[in-house]
């Protein structure tokens, strides 16, 4: 039998004088196993929700462990999926919910800071940013299994994370427009969300109409970081550019603009709703030859698929460090070879990481991939699975790989394939060549963190045979230490060389 111990007496005064609130020995009570309950406060949901509840443990007590999980120092959480969740009810955090990096039973005696959050958004990965979220004040406990019983710790769900609007400024704007395709998809309102920003002499020139530069965040990016955002400086005669900031935010992480069974017909609503409703209120060049594609890591991946999609929509991508762009190199792993790999370990044994600094493995795929699945969805290797994979008898993604080996689902990858963007380029070259012969730049780092690099060298291999004009460049440094001032110039500068082909 094991127990939990919650009380003062670690440190007690000091805590109280850093403003950390303590829980008392009255808080605890026995049960048969190590419990946190967490009740929702009356008047704090309006109506019943769906959604994913988490206790999340730090050793940091400074901190708002609601903040984590970090990928690069994940400390233990724990999370399960619920169902109309009420006002006023109690629910069960066990060793029956999700855990990471084991059973709530197996975290280590210790002092934590505690805290609880459910997250019932649709719109956000990171149940912190999701409008509408419940969460518990933070608590400090001395969590100390013994023989002696079990104790309960409760936490109540007392605050909302609320709306915070975007401060439009004379040159940075918000976009939301109601989808008509995602809405009708997911069977409910779905709005769409774009940051502008306007070049300096936008207000100066009324009659002079711009090219524009669509920009997707990576991973976690929100539009919303182009909030006060001052003009790009430019040199006297160079391209202006309207600037309009994409995120791919989702539920189920990034949703990369790519039609699927799951995030719903994301690229159609962005080329066929969004980019008209801009061209509409902003003063651009409403032509394909004055749209231009950029973005970084899952943004790479993102513009590229979009270019490659709607070759006639754009007149170029300019992509860095892109996700996977071919699953013969799935970060080292051939997702088509036969018999399947696997993703947690090497053909010799050893373990497979998934992030590096330099030779140094920073995190191991299957630590990673327990992490990813305890948060159920919103995570990075979940969202490729929400985005490449058809759904289940129960609307969820078909998994890639099992979760115990790690051992790639060649069933799966099947359907993966319609996302392996270098098989796409081939397939479709005779169709699209037209469109998209000198639009495609790719820019890598030879020893990028993700070990992404191995899947771009595919790509250039391809296109050196299909379209010689393509750039497909390997540069010095790792997933960011190559996008220095020197290259952002470069890429609109290139941008700009792109734009006067086609306009004086």
């Amino acid at each position: 039998m094991r127990s939990v111990m919650i009380c003062r007496w670690v440190s007690a005064v000091l805590l109280t004088l850093i403003g950390i609130e303590t829980v008392t020995a009255q808080d605890a009570i026995s049960v048969d196993e190590p419990v946190v309950e967490v009740q929702v406060e009356p008047g704090l949901l309006k109506e019943p929700r769906d959604g994913r509840l988490y206790v999340l443990f730090s050793k940091s007590l400074a901190r708002e462990p609601r903040q984590g999980p970090s990928w690069f120092g994940p400390e233990p959480f724990y999370g399960i999926q619920l169902k109309a969740v009420q006002d006023g009810k109690t629910y069960v955090v066990d060793d029956e919910s999700d855990g990471f990096p084991g059973a709530i039973s197996e975290l280590a005696a210790g002092t934590y800071a505690v805290q609880a959050i459910f997250d019932h958004d649709f719109y956000h990965s990171n149940h912190n940013n999701g409008v509408g979220n419940i969460y518990s004040d933070k608590v400090v406990v001395d969590w100390n299994p013994t023989d002696d019983g079990t104790k309960l710790l409760k936490l109540t769900l007392s605050h909302t994370i609320a709306d915070r609007p975007f401060r439009n400024t004379q040159y940075a704007k918000q976009v939301k427009i109601y989808s008509p395709r995602l809405s009708a998809f997911h069977g409910h309102e779905v709005i769409q969300k774009a940051g502008v920003l306007l070049p300096a002499s936008y207000y100066d020139n009324p009659d002079k109409r711009y090219p524009v530069i669509y920009s997707v965040t990576g991973f976690g990016g929100m539009h919303e970081s182009v909030e006060g955002s001052e003009p790009v400086p430019v040199e006297p005669g160079d391209v202006e550019f309207i600037r309009v900031i994409l995120d791919g935010q989702c539920k189920w992480g990034h949703h990369t603009y790519a039609n699927s069974a799951k995030n719903g017909p994301r690229g159609d609503a962005l080329v066929h709703e969004l980019i008209p409703e801009i061209e509409r209120r902003f003063r651009t060049v409403a032509e394909s030859t004055a749209r231009f594609l950029t973005g970084h890591s899952s943004g790479g991946w993102s513009s590229l698929w979009l270019q490659v999609n709607y070759p006639a929509q754009f007149a170029g991508t300019w992509s860095t460090a892109p996700d996977v762009v071919d699953f013969r190199d799935y970060q080292e792993v051939n997702l088509y070879h036969d018999p399947p790999l696997s993703l947690y370990t090497k053909p010799n044994g050893d373990r497979r990481g998934i992030a590096r600094r330099g030779d140094q493995v920073l995190i191991w795929y299957d630590d990673f991939g327990k992490m990813d699945d305890c948060l159920g969805r919103g995570g990075q290797l979940r969202s490729f699975e929400a985005v490449f994979s058809p759904l289940d008898d129960f609307g969820q993604p078909i998994k890639m790989w099992t979760r115990d080996s790690g051992t790639v689902i060649p069933q799966t990858v099947k359907y993966w394939m319609e996302y392996d963007i270098n098989h796409l380029i081939q397939r479709r070259w005779s169709k699209n060549e037209q469109h998209l012969k000198g639009k495609i730049h790719v820019i890598m780092g030879t020893l990028d963190t993700f070990y992404l690099e191995g899947a771009c060298e595919q790509i250039k291999t391809t296109l050196a045979k299909l379209d010689p004009t393509a750039v497909i460049d390997m540069v010095e440094g790792d997933h960011g230490s190559f996008m220095t001032r020197a290259m952002r110039d470069r890429i609109r500068s290139e941008m700009s060389a792109a734009y006067r082909k086609f306009h004086d």
